[in-house]
C-alpha cells in the first residue's frame, strides 16, 4: 500500500524533471503521506519512518552504527502537554492555541490577577504592576525593550505574569495562529527549570477580549508593531488561567549508519551528514486539516540524503561519510544535542557536519543563505560549489530570526565541529521574496506543508546537484574542514 501510494504522489513530479528528482520525490512521498502521521518524535508514525530509512540505507550499501549493531540511537524523553486550559477575562473566554498559548512548563498549574497594559513594559513605564497581569508588546525592534528586558522589568517590579502579545509587525517571521499544540519535550533526566515569570502569548486579533470596548485595540497592535509611543493604563478586569498537565515517557531514536571512507589516512576525518526526521504529528487542525506532514520540513531532505547513499550504492567516498537522521528538532534539536553528547564514533574523528533544513526549493534557486558562511571553510566550499553552478551565496539577511540557532548543525558547532546549513534565498521586491513570505505564513509548521504544495522542480533539482557536490568536495578533497581566523561562533576552548 504505501509503494502504491508513493508511486501515486511521485507521479505529481512532472514526467520532464529527471528520474533521480522522480526517485528523491518519491521517497519524500513515502516519508510524508498521511500513513506516516506527521512523523511526531516517540509516535507509531516516527518509527515507522525511521523503519523505512534505515532499510534504504541498508539496501544502498551503509553499514548500522547504532546501538547492539542496529541503526537506532534511541533516545529516552519526557513530554509534558497542556491538556486543558480554561483562560478567562472577566466573563470572557480565551480560545486556547487560538487567542492565546503557553508553555506547559513555563506557567504554574493556576494564576490570577487584574489585567494591565503598558505597551512595551520598559522598566521606566511600568508603575505599579504589583500581582497584575501585564499585557506586553513582543516587538523585537532595536531600542525598544527586549524579551529578556520585559521579564526581568516584570519580575522586578512583582508582577503575576506577562501576556506578551504575538508581534504582527515582524514580518520576517510573522506569527502562525492557531499553535499545533502546547507541548515540552525533552531528554529524560534533564532538570526542569523552576517556574519563574509565568509568560503566555497572545494573539494580536485578541487583544480586544482584554481590553475591553472602550480601548481600540487595533490602534494598539499598529502602533506597537510600528515602534511608536504606547500609552499605559490599569484594564482592573480579572484574569484567570487553570492549566491541566499530562505527563508521559517515550523513546524516539535517530537512525544513524556509516559509509567507510576509502583513504585510510583520512578515516579519523568524518563528515556527518544531518537533517531531522520528526514532524509536529497532529495537531490543531488549520482549514479542516490536523495532519501536520512536514514534507518540506523536514522528509525532503530526509530522503535527499538517503538518496545520496543510493547514488553511491555502498562505494565510498575518501573521507567516511556518517548518515544521522535525527528525531526531535522540532522539541528543541534533541536528537543531535544527544548524538553530540553520545557519538558512535568520537567526535575527534568528526570532521564536519553538513546539515539540510528551512529549505524551499518553491521558487528557483539563484541564491542561496549559507548558515556560518564565513566561520569555517565549509563556507567555502559552499561558495565554490555554488557559483559553479551560477548560484549567489550570502549570510542570512534576517539575523533576527535566529535560524542559526534553530536547527540541527548548531549542536555541532557548539562542540567545535565545522558545520553548515542553507535556506533558498531571495532579493527583495521579487516573486520569489513573494512566495518565501506566503509560505511563512500558511506552510510553516502547518497541514499545508504537505504534498500538494506547489513546488519549483528545476529548483529542486538544482539544490539536489549541489548537496551531491557539495558532499563529494568536502569528502574528497585533501584538507578537512576547519574553523577560520576570528570565527565568532568558534567554542573559545576550541
Amino acid at each position: 500500500m504505501l509503494a502504491l501510494i508513493a508511486l501515486t504522489l511521485a507521479q505529481s513530479a512532472p514526467a520532464a524533471t529527471d528520474a533521480d528528482t522522480r526517485a528523491w520525490w518519491a521517497l519524500t512521498a513515502e516519508l510524508s503521506n498521511d500513513s506516516m502521521e506527521g512523523r511526531d518524535a516517540g509516535s507509531p508514525g516516527y518509527d515507522r519512518a525511521a523503519q523505512l530509512v534505515a532499510d534504504r540505507l541498508a539496501k544502498a550499501g551503509v553499514k548500522p552504527l547504532g546501538k547492539d549493531g542496529s541503526w537506532f540511537q534511541p533516545i529516552a524523553l519526557e513530554r509534558t502537554d497542556i491538556a486543558r486550559a480554561d483562560i478567562r477575562a472577566g466573563g470572557t473566554r480565551l480560545r486556547f492555541l487560538h487567542d492565546i498559548t503557553a508553555s506547559p512548563t513555563g506557567v504554574p498549574a493556576q494564576l490570577a490577577g487584574k489585567l494591565a497594559y503598558r505597551g512595551y513594559c520598559g522598566a521606566d513605564t511600568l508603575g505599579d504592576v504589583r500581582g497584575k497581569v501585564v499585557i506586553c508588546h513582543n516587538t523585537r525592534r532595536a531600542g525598544l525593550p527586549s524579551a529578556d528586558d520585559r521579564e526581568k522589568a516584570l519580575t522586578a517590579a512583582g508582577a503575576a505574569a506577562m501576556l506578551a502579545i504575538a508581534d504582527p509587525g515582524f514580518t520576517v517571521e510573522p506569527p502562525r495562529w492557531p499553535f499545533a499544540y502546547a507541548r515540552s519535550v525533552r531528554i529524560a533526566g534533564t532538570p526542569v527549570a523552576p517556574v519563574g515569570l509565568p509568560v503566555l502569548t497572545i494573539n494580536a486579533d485578541a487583544l480586544g477580549k482584554l481590553v475591553g470596548k472602550g480601548r481600540d485595540a487595533a490602534r494598539l497592535i499598529a502602533g506597537g508593531s510600528s515602534g511608536a509611543p504606547l500609552p499605559a493604563f490599569d484594564i482592573g478586569t480579572d484574569f484567570t488561567a487553570r492549566f491541566t498537565l499530562a505527563h508521559s515517557k517515550l523513546t524516539s531514536s535517530n537512525v544513524i549508519g556509516i559509509l567507510p571512507g576509502t583513504d585510510p589516512a583520512l578515516a579519523d576525518q568524518a563528515i556527518v551528514l544531518t537533517a531531522h526526521l520528526d514532524g509536529y504529528g497532529h495537531g490543531t487542525p488549520v482549514d479542516g486539516d490536523g495532519l501536520y506532514n512536514g514534507t518540506l520540513d523536514d522528509a525532503a531532505y530526509v530522503a535527499l540524503i538517503v538518496r545520496l547513499a543510493e547514488r553511491r550504492a555502498g562505494q565510498g567516498f575518501r573521507r567516511p561519510i556518517v548518515f544521522a537522521l535525527v528525531t526531535g528538532e522540532e522539541k528543541g534539536l534533541l536528537g543531535s544535542k544527544y548524538f553530540v553528547a553520545n557519538p558512535p564514533i568520537p567526535l575527534s574523528r568528526i570532521a564536519g557536519n553538513i546539515n539540510l533544513d528551512q529549505l524551499r526549493p518553491i521558487f528557483p534557486l539563484d541564491l542561496l543563505t549559507v548558515h556560518a558562511l564565513d566561520d569555517t571553510t565549509l563556507g567555502d566550499d559552499a561558495r565554490a560549489v555554488a557559483t559553479s553552478m551560477g548560484i549567489a551565496v550570502q549570510n542570512d539577511p534576517e539575523p533576527e530570526r535566529r535560524l542559526l540557532m534553530r536547527t540541527d548543525h548548531w549542536n555541532f558547532l557548539k562542540a567545535g565541529i565545522p558545520a553548515v546549513n542553507f535556506v533558498f534565498g531571495y532579493r527583495p521586491g521579487t516573486k520569489s521574496e513573494e512566495i518565501y513570505r506566503q509560505w511563512y505564513r500558511t506552510g510553516y509548521h502547518k497541514p499545508q506543508d504537505d504534498l500538494k504544495q506547489p513546488m519549483d522542480w528545476q529548483a529542486a533539482a538544482d539544490f539536489n546537484r549541489f548537496f551531491y557536490t557539495l558532499t563529494q568536495r568536502v569528502a574528497d578533497q585533501d584538507a578537512p574542514p576547519r574553523w577560520k581566523p576570528g570565527s565568532t561562533l568558534r567554542p573559545k576552548s576550541d
